[in-house]
């Protein structure tokens, strides 16, 4: 076996052990360690153990995924096997709660904005709770549920131990895929009302190093969960994976290929004549126009040492945003907010739909992919009794997707309010009430409202331009883009421009981590993950250039982490 390999069977033999003695389980694996093939194997050996016990009780072993794209891939590579009920976390939650109609209506109105919402309905007696488009709505007595309230629903059902005990009779194992990237307060009751009974066995999968998205758990440890390092990298060159091992000592990693060439570039800017750049989430960084000469001449230092910009072999993820919007496609985004983050992170909700559910669902309908359109849209069931709803449906998507051509945002927001094909989802809504009822009473437009005001005017190509660039270029992709993905060379770029990111203050606070604490703590790690995901990307080469000024402290972190032969200074 080569060291990777023999890294894997170690962490296997200990799986298998604590799968055997029904203990709770983590398989904590690193980028590039096989972490799915893990969860494949735990899921061989469970379907070995149980197929003959487990049809006689009607169970099944769950598997809960982050993403409907992982849920295929689990049960392709588990070949669909009927002991395993593979679901996404929205999924699994509803299959389990719909069953208890009795605690939903109770739990129901104790939610945010539910009591509110039933009193202007007159519901006094709730009827049926349903979950099937995703959108809160209530028809007489029922009630239909959106996808946070499942979640909310299930942790407050987990509190109960008739719950449990039919969620360990028809789940005995549970294995959560992505597990730090499962919301917090669903993993906290997990955690509180689970782990510590030893029914049903939960096994989590996943790296909270990797955790960079806002509302997963990250780290979760309980004295009932067995902890299991998976120490290999079968992904990157040993030049690369020295350093993700220095900046994490507590999971080496082992290489496949030990003797496999390949290097590491840092590339700082500290020298750079201009002055740098004021306020608040900009502070030390160079202006656009030296920014963008230092970018230049990083690629030029790489191209003399055998790199190509083949878009198949070399990524550039940016872990700034500056005004490269305009040959991007997007120059007017940047003037609409006043925080990056609302639109590169789509923090902002109108954005978040338009890039994460319109523009994929028109291009699924154009390429006559309609249950894809559907999936998208989260309308797995939609009301399409016959030969006339399939009319409506394609006549008011081929209108929105010539809208979408040539139109404003305000435009399609209209035209969606009026043919509700597909709906708009409630946070957007009621924002776009919000924002007719302020223009309709001429009052003074402030905040996100005049965001809101100012996104109407801007062209959809430009979101359509936007959603191109965060998927080619950005770790912040919502479906997992980066985080699961390799490739030959990658060229980081690190600065400012978010204001929930800097890179230079987290490398200063590398020595003193274990002593950070509270909102200190929570924006050091979540730089320091965006920072390693980003660096564990490449798989022969791997160059992270700063526009940044950086700190001595910075700057000693970088000689620890990558050594002084890697570190080359730009000059302007």
């Amino acid at each position: 076996m080569n060291p990777a390999e023999e890294a894997s069977r170690r962490a296997m033999e200990a799986m298998y052990a604590s799968i055997e003695r029904g203990e709770n389980f983590l398989l904590e694996a690193g980028p590039g360690a096989g972490k799915t093939w893990g969860l494949v194997k735990a899921l061989q050996r469970l379907i070995t153990r149980g197929q003959a016990s487990m049809p006689r009780g009607r169970q099944k072993i769950a598997c809960i995924t982050f993403t409907n794209v992982a849920k295929e891939e689990i049960e392709t590579r588990t070949e669909q096997n009927p002991l395993v009920h593979c679901d996404t976390i929205h999924g699994f939650s509803w299959s389990m709660t719909s069953g208890f109609q009795k605690q939903l209506r109770e739990e129901l109105p104790l939610l945010p904005g539910w009591r509110e919402k039933l009193d202007e309905a007159g519901v006094k007696t709730i009827g049926v709770v349903e979950y099937l488009l995703g959108h809160r709505r209530v028809e007489g007595q029922n009630v239909a549920i959106n996808h946070d309230d499942v979640l909310q629903l299930t942790v407050a059902l987990l509190g109960r131990k008739k719950f449990r005990r039919v969620l360990a009779e028809r789940f005995p194992v549970i294995l959560i895929d992505e597990y730090q990237d499962a919301n917090a307060g669903w993993m906290a009751a997990i955690r509180e009302n689970v782990f510590g009974e030893g029914h049903p066995q939960i096994g989590l999968f996943g790296d909270h190093w990797q955790k960079i998205y806002g509302d997963g758990c990250g780290r979760v440890q309980h004295q009932a969960l067995r902890e299991i390092g998976l120490g290999a990298n079968f992904r990157s060159c040993s030049a690369i994976v020295r350093c993700l091992n220095r900046m994490r000592p507590a999971l080496p990693q082992e290489v496949k290929d030990p003797d496999a060439l390949g290097s590491v570039v840092i590339m700082h800017t500290n020298r750079w004549p201009q002055p740098r750049r004021g306020g608040n989430h900009w502070k030390g960084d160079l202006p656009q126009e030296a920014a963008s000469e230092a970018f230049t001449r990083a690629k030029v230092h790489l191209t003399e040492q055998g790199w190509s910009w083949d878009g198949d072999t070399t990524k550039i993820l940016m872990l700034t945003h500056r005004a490269l919007a305009a040959e991007q496609g997007y120059g007017t985004l940047p003037g609409v907010f006043a925080y990056n983050d609302s639109f590169t992170k789509k923090e902002n909700e109108h954005v978040k739909f338009l890039v994460d559910i319109l523009e994929p669902a028109c291009d699924a309908f154009e390429a006559k992919k309609y249950g894809e359109m559907f999936s998208i849209l989260g309308q797995r069931n939609p009301l399409i009794m016959g030969q006339g709803d399939k009319a409506l449906w394609s006549g008011a998507m081929q209108k929105l997707c010539s809208l979408r051509a040539t139109a404003t945002v305000g435009d399609v927001m209209s035209y969606l309010r009026a043919v509700e094909r597909p709906r708009l989802p409630d946070s957007v809504a009621d924002r776009e009430r919000d924002l007719e009822r302020m223009l309709h009473e001429a009052g003074e437009i402030e905040g996100t409202l005049k965001e809101l005001n100012e996104l109407h005017a801007v062209p959809c190509s430009e979101i359509k331009a936007l959603r191109r660039y965060l998927e080619g270029h950005s770790p912040f992709e919502t479906k997992h883009g980066v985080k699961g993905a390799e490739f030959e060379n990658v060229l980081v770029v690190v600065g400012r421009g978010w204001n929930l990111y800097n890179f230079g203050e987290m490398l200063e606070l590398v020595p003193s981590a274990d002593g950070l604490t509270g909102k200190k703590l929570e924006g050091f790690e979540r730089n320091r993950n965006l920072f390693y995901v980003a660096c564990s990307r490449a798989k022969r080469r791997l160059a992270v250039l700063f526009t940044q000024f950086l700190s001595d402290g910075a700057m000693t972190t970088l000689q620890n982490w990558f050594g002084n032969d890697a570190i080359t200074e730009l000059e302007g």
